[in-house]
């Protein structure tokens, strides 16, 4: 574990945690304004981000979208209990259904987990049969989201790896 967190911190150091906190805060801003306000170079900046991207480390650039305010204010959480040979062939039916958000093979009780949008408590049942009558697929477990605790978010994460914060625990 220890090995895992120096190679982590040796990929990520402050400056590109400062540069990655400035960039989800302030999406529009340009790269030469957020260079100014770091103090390097833009090139620098340039740079840096092309490696992190090229690493794997930063995923996208998109704008991050509510899906409550596009209607889908349900969200569930279900598990599949599948055939595992016919995963693959799952996982495939479940990418044509757009109110799967994410679907993960996981240890445990069932085999994939999802997290389903829906505009009502009957939609979100709707995307489950649908699930539900892909061959492989036995049985499902779903609750349903009332609120988020903890939204998603990596920042925390960022700083922790890049040095700006102190490991927690």
């Amino acid at each position: 574990m220890a090995d895992r967190q120096v190679r982590s911190r040796q990929g990520l150091d402050r400056l590109d945690g400062r540069m990655l906190r400035l960039l989800r805060e302030r999406p529009r801003e340009g790269l030469l304004e957020i260079a100014r306000q770091l103090g390097v170079a833009r090139g620098t900046l340039q740079a840096r981000l092309d490696r992190l991207t090229g690493s794997g480390v930063v995923t996208g650039y998109g704008p991050d979208v509510d899906v409550a305010a596009l209607g889908h204010v349900v969200q569930a959480f279900t598990t599949f209990e599948v055939d595992q040979s016919a995963r693959e062939a799952i996982a495939v039916r479940m990418r044509a259904v757009p109110q799967i958000l994410e679907a993960h093979v996981v240890t445990g009780p069932g085999d994939i987990w999802c997290r389903i949008a829906g505009t009502s408590n009957q939609h979100v049942q709707q995307v489950i049969d649908q699930v539900l009558e892909v061959p492989g697929v036995r049985r499902s477990t779903t609750v349903i989201a009332l609120g988020a605790v903890v939204p998603y978010r990596v920042q925390p994460l960022v700083d922790e790896v890049s040095g700006l914060s102190e490991p927690r625990g």
